[in-house]
């Protein structure tokens, strides 16, 4: 079961980098980053497709991706602290909380 964890982190931390990591980089070609981010995100596919393949074994396909997005959301989290040095606000957290609510829900039976 965590395996496809570990690899839907992963797949997530290539793609922060794709898609925000060039933002410190503004004066770079706008095409030089396309192309440097769509390098990034072959690796996050190479990661994020075994990932899904494999977390079906363990979970619905409604309960992986509401996993993965809490993951997204970890990641860019942490992400936007350490890189873009951004702070953590009493919103965030809780908005944090609401989606761990779901998450709650999705794997709830009832």
């Amino acid at each position: 079961m965590w395996k496809p964890i570990t690899l839907l982190v992963l797949s997530n931390l290539f793609m922060t980098f794709a898609w925000y990591g060039h933002l410190k980089h503004k004066s770079t070609a706008l095409w030089a980053v396309i192309l440097v981010s769509w390098g990034i995100a072959f690796f996050e596919y190479c990661l994020q497709v075994p990932a899904n393949r494999m977390g079906t074994a363990y979970f619905s396909v409604t309960q992986l991706k509401v996993t993965q997005e809490i993951i997204t959301l970890a990641v860019f989290t942490i992400f936007s602290i350490f890189y873009f040095h951004e702070n953590f606000r009493w919103n965030h957290l809780a908005a944090f909380c609401l989606i761990v609510g779901a998450v709650f829900l999705t794997f709830k039976e009832w």
